[in-house]
């Protein structure tokens, strides 16, 4: 009885999304709602999108879009393509928002100009780990929010910002829940979609990473074009009886991370000796989750390797990098290999 849709509806206990963001608002008495109406977006966005990861083999969305690649040279995937169209529409409809970026499309897209009001610019992947869907594996979708600058006149330009700049940056996972991950820079806090209400309810507060475990993730298929750091670290981990877990979607394997600890690595390769994570739409905000749940985000470079992510400034909005974060413990053992 106490579990029923109706008993929890009327359960004064019950945040939701846009409750908590209001709530967050409140301390900033010359906010005017803008924020509240992106989140309110991409929570619709999310909604909308776990529908069609759902349903997708029954709608027959699944598999590659005729042979079609991004901008990156990578297939694109049809749910990559829809998911694409539902955040664009759902932000397009936001006056705060000045100008969005999708990972898929080669150029930003400015929707509103100098003094028509945009506050806000807003960077996603529509959905990481596409590739895996046909297995049913969970994927998800990572954005960030920054501040739009109307005196900069390109929009690119606009967007080149630091992750420390971020104002706000979240995921959202596609599994056997829907889960809404959020910082907007006072901690790190996590909804689940409830298909009773039809809205996010929080279900962790200021959440905070474990400062160890012992796991890493990694696709070790690439190890032989490691750089010789990685290489020890790997050989370190398996001595001292580190667990393997790596799903291929960077939203399933961070989230385990900030959950049960442990580190998430994406080393430079022979083949991409820069990095292959996206620096905007990946790395910045999966590094501010990190780092505002109190863990480690660094770059794991040959020439830097201890570098914060959030400090690179891009050159270009497609920007690569490779990436070493999560646990603090576990994120210094990996240095320690590679300085």
């Amino acid at each position: 009885m106490s579990n029923s849709p109706a008993r929890r509806a009327h359960c004064p206990n019950l945040t939701s999304l846009q409750s908590h963001i209001l709530k967050e608002e409140e301390q900033f008495p010359t906010a005017g709602g803008d924020f509240t109406w992106i989140l309110s977006a991409l929570s619709l966005a999310a909604k909308s999108i776990a529908h069609k990861v759902r349903t997708a083999r029954i709608e027959d969305v699944l598999g590659d879009q005729g042979g079609a690649a991004n901008v990156h040279g990578e297939t694109q995937q049809k749910l990559d393509v829809i998911a694409n169209d539902i955040l664009m529409t759902c932000l397009g409809n936001r006056p705060s928002v000045a100008v969005v970026a999708s990972e898929e499309d080669e150029q930003p897209t400015i929707l509103r100009r100098g003094n028509q009001g945009g506050k806000y610019c807003v960077i996603f992947d529509p959905l990481d780990g596409s590739s895996n869907l046909d297995v049913c594996v969970s994927v998800g979708t990572i954005f960030s929010i920054l501040r739009n600058d109307p005196n900069i006149p390109g929009a690119a330009e606009t967007l080149q910002q630091p992750g420390i700049k971020q104002v706000a940056a979240g995921y959202i996972l596609y599994g056997s829940s829907t889960v809404f991950v959020l910082t907007t820079g006072t901690g790190v806090y996590m909804f689940v979609l409830d298909p009773a209400l039809g809205s996010f309810v929080r279900v962790g507060d200021r959440l905070r990473i474990p400062a160890s475990g012992r796991s890493y993730s990694v696709n070790e298929a690439y190890r032989h074009s490691f750089p010789d750091g990685f290489r020890q670290y790997l050989d370190w981990a398996h001595a001292h009886d580190y667990s393997s877990r790596y799903i291929g979607s960077m939203v399933s394997d961070v989230h385990r991370i900030l959950l049960k600890g442990g580190v998430f690595l994406y080393p430079p390769t022979q083949k991409n000796p820069g990095g292959k994570l996206r620096l905007m739409y990946e790395a910045n905000p999966m590094a501010m989750i990190i780092e505002q749940a109190g863990g480690k985000a660094v770059i794991g470079s040959t020439d830097n390797p201890a570098g914060r992510l959030v400090e690179i400034v891009p050159t270009g909005i497609h920007q690569r990098t490779s990436v070493v974060l999560g646990s603090p413990d576990e994120v210094d053992r990996v240095l320690s290999h590679l300085t």
